[in-house]
């Protein structure tokens, strides 16, 4: 491949990276914010341009990389670094909040299956109540 079209590839690799990131930083503050259903990763525009970054990332061979242009090696360091961490912090995120989300289906399964076994003491004789029923939680997130 060419000097040129190794230099192209790059340049598409860092416009990629920085949409990503932008993708990836509205996430978080829709997170933060509370407001899940403005996430922008689950766009199909999004999807489809993360499937194609990593088909990108994956065939740029690491001596184009090498021979590329000082300056243009130094951006693509940059744009692949705050994707890391961009993606990063936003997996710590997510992980705090489905570790909210299941603690609270928890406790709420436990209080009721509490209130649901609570002996009855009045008729004829003290009787234990039923079961409760299953709760189930998805655990996909």
């Amino acid at each position: 491949m060419s000097a040129d079209a190794n230099e192209m590839r790059i340049e598409r690799l860092i416009t990629m990276a920085e949409r990503l990131v932008e993708a990836l930083e509205g996430d978080i503050a829709a997170l933060k914010a509370g407001n899940a259903r403005n996430l922008r990763t689950i766009e199909p525009e999004i999807l489809r341009l993360s499937a194609l970054y990593s088909r990108e990332a994956a065939g740029l061979n690491p001596d184009a990389a090498k021979s590329a242009p000082a300056e243009l090696r130094k951006r693509l360091f940059a744009a692949t670094a705050k994707f890391r961490d961009t993606l990063a912090s936003q997996t710590r995120l997510l992980t705090r909040i489905r570790g909210a989300s299941e603690g609270m289906v928890r406790a709420v399964a436990d209080e009721i299956e509490r209130q649901r076994s609570l002996v009855r003491t009045y008729g004829p004789a003290p009787t234990a109540a039923r079961p409760g029923g299953a709760i189930i939680y998805n655990k996909v997130v």
